[in-house]
C-alpha cells in the first residue's frame, strides 16, 4: 500500500489516535476536520487512501464520499469509512455512497492499521481483476 493518507475526521482525539497509529507504521497522514475541506484537500493532494468519518458537521460522510467519487482523479483512490454508525444498514449506506470499506469505532489500536491494509489489498485486487 502507498503511504499518503487523507484522514477526514472532525473529532480531534480520533484524528490524533489514527494519525499516531498510521505514522507509527510509516504512513504520512494529512487531515481535514470537515467534509468540505476534506474534498478540497483530496482533490489538491490526491492521496493514496482516504479514511472518512461518516458523522461530520455540515456535510456528512455519505455526501463527502459521493463528492469524492465525482472527481475523476480520485476514481481509483480507496475510501474507507471509519465511523461509529454501526446500526443495521449503515455499512451498506457507506458502500452505496462510494466507500470501499467500513471500520467501526471505537477503533482497535492493535488491529486498525492491519485492517486498513487488508481492505486496501482486497479493493485493489478486485479492481485489477475487472
Amino acid at each position: 500500500m502507498s503511504n499518503r493518507i487523507l484522514l477526514i475526521e472532525d473529532n480531534e482525539q480520533n484524528r490524533y489516535l489514527a494519525t499516531f497509529l498510521l505514522e507509527r507504521h510509516g504512513y504520512r497522514v494529512e487531515s481535514a476536520a470537515d467534509g468540505a475541506s476534506g474534498v478540497q484537500a483530496a482533490e489538491s493532494s490526491v492521496p493514496d487512501l482516504i479514511l472518512l468519518d461518516i458523522q461530520l458537521p455540515l456535510m456528512d460522510g455519505h455526501a463527502v464520499a459521493r463528492a469524492l467519487r465525482a472527481i475523476p482523479v480520485l476514481d481509483a483512490t480507496p475510501i474507507i469509512a471509519v465511523t461509529s454508525y454501526a446500526m443495521v444498514g449503515d455499512r451498506e449506506k457507506s458502500l452505496a455512497a462510494g466507500c470501499d470499506g467500513y471500520i467501526e469505532k471505537p477503533i482497535d489500536p492493535d488491529t486498525f492499521v492491519s485492517t486498513i491494509e487488508q481492505i486496501v489489498t482486497t479493493v485493489r485486487a478486485g479492481r485489477n481483476a475487472s
